[in-house]
């Protein structure tokens, strides 16, 4: 085996892949600035993650390449980050890379000073000189030369980098408005979504495509809203073209990262935990407001996925599942037409090659190459109109394919499985916990239930330190890493999520106690919202409002003040909403479609809100007809409380969090829902027709 460097000490899968290059690598510390600057010699710093396809190629093909790790070494200190475990770090250097030369990606390749101050960035750099990219062979001694030659040029460069990062994030703040921003900013979001709607294929813009669950929510919601059905059908046309591509694994389920193409064919095969929380909920989400069974059976089919290959022996998920085996990226998930018939035999072959669009020659091909047999499972077809499609959006699979799928699902068993990264990050757990949560109040399914809930348990037991505060990232059998705001804005997401489909008020209580830690740790007093790390290490503090692949953390807590303010009554916390609004008002309203997330906040804060307290005996049928109503109506704008009369200590509780509940009784007869808006109830009603006329 190669020698080991210092990452062999480390915990997280991706530092350990690199953890025998011949590159003398440094993890992220004091420790390797101070060599740094004993050596004087500049830092190269290398971010990626586990999963990622490029930072494996540019590892194989350079930093375990000997010279290439001679020449880095003898120019820099080199210091490799998981980004996964220091969002912080990348957020800041994928600034820098991205002022410097208008893109950026992962690997992410930043140059600094020992004082961590950046002077040249990039992604992905070949060995050697390829199609006009330089390579490391190249930029290593340059760099270095430039360094020991030019230095006072050097450091100009450095200064002018961070002096124009604060300028573009003053600039930023500056478009703050005093109060949030008007309905209006609804109707240019949905504007922006439509004008790039692609009705042939479903999605938003040409190759590559993306999921973007919070784009789809908030269509669905503004639909409600505004009763455009042209909003619900670009959700759902979205919807169900990406659970008919090869996006989605038609075998094993879940969904791998996004499509390279705009038919939804051929994905970027790594599957990461945040798509299939964020997914599961928006199909979940999408049943109810439609009513087709084909979104809440594939919210289902991701919880499946999550819960079968994703879930750790402790309670937590891992992050991510690799694009690539043996080498090759989606290795695991291609099929021949002679595979299909050595496993099914021709009758069933010829089937399952209709119902999955699988072809002799193959159904995709690498760019510049031929077809070259592979396939990738689709439901045929992938290239249809979704937004034509008559009778259900989604058709459910029948029983003869659903057959076929089971065996060459134990067939793919037998191969090489790609990569897992078995690190427990506490935002992305966030995530899960609240799509679980949702499919259970779907489906009725109590395994849901008790994933959502051992999430939970594992992250508040076994990620915080004595003093409460949570930390980042598990891995190795050791919680480490102060977390950021994602890590509590998810959480407590997952927490409201959870005590809407159990009603234990400690999960309500949870979530306030984490709200005043949000509040005090990373609250910015003076201009309003938070930011995303309580302590920088690198740059200044940044706060986000973008939603990309993940919703922001100030997009996420904006709905959660919101939700723990109507569902306790809690007044301060609506107007520290209404702060965080107003601190993003100016930027959302320049770029409202990036802010989809926070668009959903401000829906639920325009309302019509209503506060829904049902009272009763936890299992006795009449409460759960009630609840049942509630579960199976779209109610966007509700929040919902149980108050169980049958358990004194739970009543106890819930009315101690929320004072508005006191005196709220079912009267000695069967259980009754209080609906609330406005601070005034109605009449309690007891019948599930009572109900619904209610909440018309």
């Amino acid at each position: 085996m190669k020698a080991a460097n210092r990452l062999a000490r480390e915990t997280s899968p991706y530092l350990l892949q690199h953890a025998h290059n011949p590159v003398d690598w440094h993890p992220w510390g004091e420790e390797a600035f101070e060599t740094a600057r004993r050596l004087d010699k500049p830092v190269f710093l290398s971010i990626g993650y586990s999963t990622c396809h490029w930072c494996h190629v540019m590892e194989r093909e350079s930093f375990e390449d000997g010279d290439v790790a001679r020449l880095l070494n003898e120019a820099f200190v080199c210091v490799k980050v998981d980004r996964e475990e220091r969002p912080d770090l990348d957020q800041h250097f994928m600034a820098v890379c991205q002022a410097l030369t208008g893109s950026g990606g992962w690997p992410l390749t930043i140059v600094m000073t020992p004082d961590k101050r950046p002077f040249f960035a990039g992604t992905y750099f070949p060995k050697s000189r390829r199609w006009g990219r330089p390579g490391l062979l190249e930029l290593a001694p340059l760099i270095g030369e430039a360094w020991r030659t030019r230095r006072e040029e050097v450091l100009r460069s450095a200064e002018g980098i961070i002096a124009a990062l604060e300028r573009g994030r003053a600039e930023g703040r500056s478009t703050a408005a005093g109060s949030p921003p008007s309905e209006d900013v609804l109707d240019d979001a949905y504007g922006e979504l439509a004008a790039d709607f692609d009705a042939a294929r479903g999605g938003f813009g040409s190759a590559p495509k993306f999921p973007m669950p919070h784009q789809l929510g908030f269509l669905l919601r503004y639909g409600r809203r505004t009763g455009k059905s042209e909003a619900v059908t670009m959700a759902t046309a979205t919807l169900a073209a990406m659970r008919r591509g090869g996006i989605y694994d038609q075998l094993g389920y879940g969904f791998h990262r996004y499509a390279t193409d705009a038919d939804w064919l051929v994905p970027h095969f790594e599957k990461m935990l945040y798509d299939q929380a964020l997914l599961a909920e928006v199909y979940a989400e999408a049943a109810v407001a439609t009513g087709e069974r084909g979104f809440g059976r594939t919210a289902e089919e991701i919880a499946e996925y999550v819960l079968r290959d994703l879930a750790s022996p402790d309670g937590g998920f891992f992050a991510a599942e690799d694009a690539d085996s043996e080498g090759e990226e989606g290795k695991f998930y291609f099929w021949t037409r002679g595979e299909l018939e050595a496993i099914l035999g021709p009758e069933q072959a010829r089937a399952a090659a209709r119902a999955y669009g699988i072809e002799v020659d193959g159904n995709f091909a690498e760019p510049g190459q031929a077809r070259d047999g592979r396939n990738i499972l689709h439901l045929s077809r992938t290239r249809g109109t979704p937004a034509a499609v008559t009778g259900p959006v989604l058709p459910l699979v029948d029983d003869r394919i659903g057959a076929v799928r089971e065996k060459l699902f134990g067939a793919r068993g037998s191969r090489v499985r790609p990569f897992k990264d078995t690190k427990v990050l506490a935002d992305w757990n966030g995530l899960m916990i609240a799509a679980l949560a949702s499919v259970f109040r779907l489906a009725g399914e109590a395994e849901y239930l008790r994933a959502a809930d051992g999430a939970a348990d594992f992250v508040l037991e076994r990620m915080r330190t004595r003093d409460g505060r949570l930390l980042h990232v598990y891995a190795g059998g050791q919680a480490r890493i102060p977390a950021f705001l994602d890590d509590y804005a998810f959480l407590i997401r997952g927490l409201i999520a959870l005590y809407e489909a159990a009603f234990d008020p400690g999960r309500l209580e949870t979530a306030l106690s984490l709200t005043r830690q949000v509040i005090e740790l990373f609250g910015d007093e003076r201009e309003g919202g938070f930011f995303f790390a309580a302590e920088p290490e690198a740059g200044s503090r940044r706060k986000e409002v973008y939603d990309g692949a993940v919703p922001s953390g100030n997009s996420v807590m904006l709905m959660n003040l919101l939700r723990l303010g109507r569902l306790t009554g809690r007044q301060e916390l609506e107007d520290r909403a209404s702060s965080l609004a107003a601190a993003f008002s100016g930027e959302v309203s320049l770029h409202p479609r990036a802010s989809s997330e926070f668009l959903r906040g401000l829906d639920y804060a325009l309302g019509p809100a209503q506060e829904i307290v049902v009272v009763g005996k936890r299992e006795a049928a009449d409460t759960r007809k009630l609840l049942a109503v509630l579960r199976g109506m779209y109610l966007p704008h509700s929040a919902v409380l149980f108050k169980p009369e049958d358990e004194p200590a739970a009543v106890r509780a819930l009315e101690r969090l929320v004072p508005f509940t006191k005196g709220m009784d079912a009267g000695g007869g069967p259980a009754a829902a209080y609906v609330c808006s406005r601070g005034a109830c109605l009449r309690p009603v007891r019948s599930p027709a009572e109900l619904r006329e209610a909440l018309k």
